[in-house]
């Protein structure tokens, strides 16, 4: 591992200021706004290298000028507006802002990680193996890629490492004492996981396409002119076998026929990628030293396509507030308000017995459906 010590901002008494553990796009944008602020910052994450996961790949106008502000800008296509879709009906609605962006998760954090880097962020393949930590700093184990371990002491750790985050576990933030079996909450329904592919094919529009089937949702979204992403959300019991690209395509034809007809034969372009559960909750986003940000923090669905603009904002709140704990409860609060509000209850419509109501809904009320995307556009 190089040095982290060579820094001049780094205070006495610790090797770094700010560890960061995870390297996705809410950790990278952490580590720029630390480095803006003058400190000192290293990145570790498990997994080398560019890093994929399975997600929408939808930037909404609001993450697209988030991701923007941090001097990023990633290649992509155009997303002009959502369409909610069901055999015979749809709902559509254009961003009155401007466009939105289409990004492979492998484009955004290729360019982030360059950001970062170019900000003077340094950034190591390792695991958290375990923390303690006193008044002055956080005291963290890491396994090396080669093999070796070492211990280094941090000013600050953040956890921006994801779903099923090491240090939500180990800085015991979890809620109600621990994980629940299968990510399960308290009034929840079955939990939720998430698949998704690529196929390469042309995009046959420039709208988010939400497909709605009894069980599971189908997400559409255009990422390049010749790759479209397909992510599959639901319950694992509604997504037999659709672990693999044959078990995939048989269950769009099966439950998206419209879908299935848009992309024929087209082949898949990379693997089939898994998340899952999606439900997780903290009972707090700071202890000591320590924070959670993005995932990390608590996730209620994908649902609604706004992880990446919430997980920025936190990357942003977390920076300005890191000497106050409570202020950053407040400011992620504030952050993740409209997300956890709307989410949950299209959550709970969803898994009503009026699920069937919801495209007709859309399109009887445009006004109303046109005010929730904007609200969630922002």
């Amino acid at each position: 591992m190089t040095s982290p010590t060579t820094s001049p901002a780094v205070r006495p008494g610790v090797d770094v200021d700010v560890l960061v553990v995870g390297a996705g796009p809410v950790g990278l944008a952490a580590a720029v706004r630390a480095r803006e602020a003058g400190l000192d910052v290293l990145v570790v994450d498990r997994r080398g290298g560019t890093l994929d996961k399975a997600c929408g790949e939808g930037l909404l106008p609001g993450a697209l000028g988030a991701v923007r502000r941090l001097g990023v800008d990633p290649a992509g296509h155009p997303l002009a507006g959502i369409s909610y879709r069901s055999p015979g009906r749809h709902a559509d609605h254009r961003f009155a802002a401007g466009p939105g962006r289409g990004v492979r998760r492998t484009t955004l954090h290729a360019a982030l990680r360059e950001r970062a880097l170019d900000a003077g962020v340094r950034l190591e393949q390792a695991s958290l193996q375990g923390l303690r930590q006193d008044a002055r700093g956080v005291a963290v184990d890491l396994a090396l890629a080669g093999g070796d371990a070492t211990t280094l002491r941090a000013a600050w750790l953040l956890g921006c490492d994801g779903l099923h985050s090491t240090v939500r576990r180990l800085a015991r933030l979890e809620a109600d004492g621990g994980a629940r079996p299968g990510g399960r909450a308290p009034g929840a329904g079955a939990p939720r996981y998430g698949l998704r592919q690529h196929f390469r094919v042309a995009p046959w529009g420039d709208l988010v396409e939400v497909h709605w089937a009894p069980r599971a949702e189908a997400y559409v979204t255009p990422v390049a002119p010749d790759v479209v992403g397909v992510a599959l959300l639901g319950p694992r019991a509604a997504t037999p076998g659709a672990g693999g690209p044959d078990g995939f395509r048989a269950l769009l034809r099966s439950d998206f026929p419209e879908l299935a007809g848009r992309l024929g034969d087209a082949p898949a372009a990379g693997p089939v990628r898994g998340a899952g559960p999606l439900r997780q909750r903290s009972r707090a986003r700071a202890a000591g030293r320590v924070r959670l940000v993005g995932d990390a923090s608590g996730y209620v669905d994908a649902l609604t396509g706004e992880g990446v603009r919430v997980g920025l904002a936190q990357a942003d709140a977390v920076v300005r507030h890191l000497d106050d704990p409570a202020a950053y409860e407040r400011a992620w609060r504030a952050a993740t308000r409209d997300y956890r509000r709307l989410t949950s209850g299209l959550l709970a419509w969803a898994g009503s017995p009026a699920r069937g109501a919801i495209v007709p809904a859309a399109g009887a009320a445009p006004w109303l459906f046109g005010a929730v995307v904007e609200r969630l556009a922002r």
